[in-house]
């Protein structure tokens, strides 16, 4: 009679999560509109009053936010399990003010121009509620992908609120677009009124940035038929 040798468990495999499962989804897709950074959450407003008169320097400090949120996020994720809990706020500083010297150095090599109008607010990312913030709720409770997805939807929400303000500012205030003539120069002559066309100077001042973003915020809180919580 010959012994039987029992075979060792074979554990089964591990399930494969998708890269783009709902959470994932969730994390690039509710902060563009159902929890915009900017729109419900009042946050980096700031720079979405400074920064509007022109798109171009707009832009500018869009990518500069996409390319610090997601980075700072990682990063975070990657060093969540070994930062200790009461000199957390130290380090997510250090590495949010190093990748902003980063992306300082980079815009002033090559956009120079551009550079010099938004450098102080470059300098103020370091600070920005919506950057600290993401670091401080999701990346250090998530793995670098998801918080990586975070980061770029809370940068592309951010982004397309001062898009829309800018655009709005530069054409009403100077009727260019990215130095482009988008009014005709016919109108500031003739045709629109006794007088010609002239340019909206409220739309180059702080206030004009106030109504517009006001507008923006009130559109998207009744569309989304958004309510404070008491």
């Amino acid at each position: 009679m010959t012994a039987t040798v029992d075979s060792p468990a074979v554990a089964p495999p591990k399930e494969r999560k998708p890269l783009f499962g709902k959470q994932e989804k969730r994390a690039v897709l509710d902060p563009l509109w159902d929890h915009n950074p900017i729109a419900l959450q009042v946050l980096g407003i700031c720079s979405a009053l400074a920064v509007t008169v022109k798109l171009a320097p707009t832009l500018a400090m869009c990518a500069a936010v996409i390319v610090v949120l997601c980075a700072s996020n990682v990063v975070i994720s990657l060093m969540r399990r070994m930062i200790p809990s009461n000199i957390r706020i130290i380090i997510m500083l250090t590495v949010i003010s190093s990748l902003v010297t980063i992306v300082g150095l980079v815009l002033n090599a090559f956009m120079y121009d551009v550079s010099k109008q938004i450098s102080v607010f470059i300098a103020l990312i370091v600070t920005n509620c919506i950057v600290l913030g993401r670091a401080e709720a999701f990346a250090m409770a998530n793995g670098p992908w998801r918080s990586f997805l975070d980061g770029l939807g809370n940068a592309l929400g951010y982004a397309w609120i001062l898009i829309m303000v800018a655009v709005v500012r530069e054409i009403g205030g100077s009727g260019k677009l990215l130095d482009m003539q988008v009014i005709p120069a016919s109108w500031y002559s003739a045709g629109v009124s006794e007088t010609g066309y002239v340019n909206n100077g409220l739309m180059v001042l702080a206030p004009g940035a106030f109504i517009l973003l006001g507008v923006l915020v009130w559109v998207q809180r009744s569309i989304s038929n958004y309510t404070e919580e008491n």
